[in-house]
């Protein structure tokens, strides 16, 4: 009979097929009482509140899934920018898991996703919360309640300002006119909206009633990245809403909703580094992401990279804010229309 192997004599290669799919391999959180970190991801499978294709429940799956190719011990290296982003312990990340789904149930379902991020800001990290539909909006800005105020950027082919529809309030087209509801949100900056939505034209202007800035695709690139970061306030808390649907279905098609004539990766990347310089990115939600439209994987991989990306221009930006980075260590910004 031959000896056991011997224990390895070095750290586990764990390359992205190996192991529990955390978010990027993160550590997991189970307890939601001792969380410690800078950042807590948090899975919102839900999708009772979508009006036509299904599926957004498996979002969080498939960006843990997808995240798995960013799992880099040293950091995500960006050779464009010739930066090292997220290294090592520098930017603590949890993946705290799911909040709770109770099938037929929505209003328990989004109450238990609002708790979720609850807990999470009462440690102080920012909440990043994976959906599911847009209707997980709602939930998660009003967790915000006992916060400074927000400024929301909400990035989306749909403007989702529906009050009601045969008494439905808390579905996919309401998450916006909910959040202009809340007395913590101090605007809202709508960008990509395009094309037939749930919204209809008495919703665009309520919308600009209480003073959102509405741009479509083609208004964002005739401004240029520069033009639409101008438009929102500056040195502000800023929380961000990310639809699958804002970008073009040519590269994302797994999402319920898919739009023609959506942003593109590059001037995508490049607002949202200037965003995190304009202001303080307390929380995000990145929601619609259906993997199973896509059996490609191109969805998943595509919202996963800009998700680590946009956690990697944050907490540079912060580095720059705090003077712990020279300022002209950021690369001039390649913003559509500059």
């Amino acid at each position: 009979m031959s000896d056991p192997p011997e224990a390895p004599k070095r750290s586990r290669l764990d390359l992205p097929f190996v192991g529990i799919p955390t978010f990027m391999k993160k550590p997991y959180q189970q307890d939601w009482d001792a969380i410690d970190a800078d950042v807590a991801v948090m899975g919102a499978p839900f999708d009772l509140g979508t009006q036509v294709r299904p599926g957004a429940r498996f979002g969080p799956k498939g960006f843990r899934d997808a995240s798995q190719l960013f799992a880099i011990g040293k950091g995500a290296y960006d050779p464009e920018d010739d930066l090292l982003f997220l290294a090592g312990d520098e930017v603590r990340i949890v993946d705290i898991g799911d909040a709770d789904m109770v099938h037929i149930d929505a209003e328990q379902c989004l109450g238990n996703i609002e708790y979720g991020v609850r807990k999470i800001l009462a440690t102080g990290a920012m909440p990043v919360v994976l959906g599911g539909d847009h209707a997980v909006h709602i939930p998660c800005i009003r967790a915000f309640d006992g916060e400074a105020p927000v400024h929301i950027v909400h990035i989306d082919a749909h403007l989702d300002y529906v009050d009601e529809r045969f008494g439905v309030r808390h579905g996919q087209g309401n998450p916006l006119r909910r959040a202009a509801e809340c007395n913590h949100v101090t605007g809202i900056t709508h960008l990509g909206i395009r094309n037939l939505g749930s919204s209809a034209q008495s919703d665009f202007a309520d919308a600009r009633a209480a003073k959102s800035d509405i741009l479509s695709v083609r208004d964002f690139r005739e401004l240029g990245v520069a033009g639409v970061i101008e438009r929102i306030p500056e040195n502000t808390r800023l929380y961000f809403t990310i639809d699958v649907d804002g970008f073009d279905p040519s590269l994302v098609p797994g999402t319920g909703t898919p739009s023609p004539g959506g942003f593109l990766y590059y001037e995508t990347c490049d607002f949202l580094k200037a965003a995190a310089m304009r202001g303080e990115v307390v929380g995000i939600d990145f929601v619609e992401l259906a993997p199973e439209y896509d059996p490609s994987g191109a969805t998943s991989l595509f919202c996963a990279q800009i998700l680590v990306n946009f956690l990697g221009y944050i907490f540079h930006a912060k580095k720059i804010q705090a003077g712990a980075r020279p300022r002209d260590g950021w690369p001039a910004l390649r913003g559509v229309g500059q």
